[in-house]
């Protein structure tokens, strides 16, 4: 069977999927990958388009009925959430009411931007990498990072206003859900099974000897820098990427609760929506 798989070019996620990719773990189905942008997968998933896809939680909330979420390969965590960016020493206006560049308008990042200023401000959506450039550039204002940008935002003369992942743990007492694997509903559920478990082995395997996958990382990266990509991968990948774990899906649930709180699905049924989310 062909297994249509798109992930995310960042680090984290070249790491996870490798050996899935490359080591030919399963000989039940047949892996034909994509990697773009998580926007972009999580507009695509809006068509239900990829049998297993990386996704912003936000993004997984509007497609449930489609998906659902596998218990490896999760991005969440401490310290490592989203976070709302000016350029150093610049005088600008309070962040409320004002126009944010966020990295798409269904990544988590802007969920969170969503809760931590009450809706109050015009999400502009661009995709992650170019956000310093436009405020370098004084196009904007504001700007909300992910992904590698969080490691040299500074060095590139940006200064922090809010981290958005600290205003969500001190708010909740719960880690960041940022992103999720998750995989078609309607797949038979030994593949469902299946993959869940050659997901958990290629990370097993990349976390037996970090340097194979690395010229791969680094092919899709946007940072060269190798101490920058070590860094992204320790603070992305970790437990909750192996098992979500009980405190991963009761963090999911608080996010999507909170979500509905603050009347964020705008046009869906999402009221209608039968738990759980993951694959039991």
């Amino acid at each position: 069977m062909k297994v249509t798989l798109a992930y995310s070019p960042c680090p984290n996620d070249t790491f996870l999927f490798y050996h899935l990719v490359h080591s030919n773990l399963s000989s039940n189905f047949i892996i034909q990958e994509e990697l773009h942008d998580v926007e972009h997968l999580n507009q695509k998933a809006q068509e239900n388009f990829y049998n297993v896809t990386k996704l912003s939680f936000f993004a997984y909330f509007y497609v449930m009925r489609h998906y659902i979420i596998l218990d490896s390969g999760s991005a969440l965590g401490q310290g490592c959430g989203p976070i709302l960016v000016k350029k150093k020493n610049k005088k600008v206006k309070v962040p409320k009411g004002n126009k944010i560049l966020v990295p798409g308008l269904l990544t988590t990042a802007n969920l969170l931007l969503n809760l931590f200023l009450n809706k109050d401000f015009e999400p502009i959506p661009i995709r992650y990498d170019l956000i310093i450039s436009k405020l370098i550039n004084e196009e904007y204002e504001y700007g909300v990072l992910i992904h590698e940008e969080r490691f040299t935002f500074q060095e590139r003369g940006l200064e922090l206003v809010a981290d958005l992942g600290e205003f969500w743990e001190s708010s909740t007492g719960l880690p960041i859900p940022l992103g999720c694997i998750s995989i078609q509903r309607n797949l038979p559920s030994s593949i469902q099974e299946e993959f869940d478990l050659c997901l958990r082995k290629s990370l097993e395997l990349a976390y037996q000897n970090p340097q194979i996958p690395m010229d791969y990382i680094l092919q899709y990266s946007q940072v060269k820098d190798i101490s920058i990509v070590k860094n992204h991968i320790a603070l992305y990948v970790n437990e909750f990427t192996k098992d979500l774990g009980w405190q991963g899906r009761e963090a999911i649930l608080k996010l999507f609760e909170e979500s509905q709180k603050l009347g964020l699905f705008f046009g869906s049924n999402s009221n209608s929506i039968k738990l759980p989310f993951f694959r039991t």
